[in-house]
């Protein structure tokens, strides 16, 4: 579904427009970099920042819109059955942190990113599928963002706890090919 959804929204964005389920956003325009997208959208590229120590921070978005001179995340969400009250609020972080990374790279953003929610609605007797969309409006969380690498740096630069018999993980560690010291 991802790259059916990134196939469908470039083609919209060569021709200048956007695709119908993003009709209700007015003043809005798809980032028609492809190149750079490419490189934001790639999963061991995306878009990174490193801190002054040399830690690495990166995401990699599924597509921008632009709104002036500003851009706005646009991420694409797939399910199965129609969005909760709460649904967005597992995305929280990760709009976030994809603002971060382009402030961070010198860009401007909105104070708001967008989640486009893809799901079923019926299948018709030939096989196809129709699709709900849903567009939730996310307000976005600079400090949130600052705050989780903070705490992913400081957890890297901590001593390695001790093996516990508890930790799903530390068994692991008897399959690997490295020694913990």
């Amino acid at each position: 579904m991802d790259k059916i959804l990134k196939e469908h929204f470039d083609n919209f964005m060569r021709k200048g427009e956007l695709p119908p389920e993003l009709s209700e956003l007015k003043g809005y325009t798809l980032f028609d970099d492809e190149e750079l997208l490419k490189v934001w959208r790639s999963n061991f590229k995306g878009i990174q920042w490193t801190d002054q120590k040399g830690n690495l921070f990166r995401g990699a978005v599924d597509n921008i819109l632009v709104k002036g001179k500003k851009l706005v995340v646009l991420d694409y969400k797939t399910r199965g059955y129609p969005l909760k009250e709460d649904t967005h609020t597992h995305y929280l972080d990760q709009m976030d942190i994809y603002n971060f990374l382009l402030r961070k790279n010198g860009y401007e953003t909105e104070e708001y990113t967008y989640l486009i929610f893809y799901h079923p609605h019926k299948v018709e007797e030939n096989g196809h599928v129709w699709f709900n969309t849903d567009i939730v409006k996310i307000k976005v969380n600079i400090k949130n963002a600052e705050n989780i690498f903070k705490k992913a740096v400081k957890c890297l630069e901590g001593e390695i706890p001790e093996a516990s018999e508890e930790c799903g993980f530390c068994g692991w560690v008897d399959n690997c090919n490295f020694e913990i010291k």
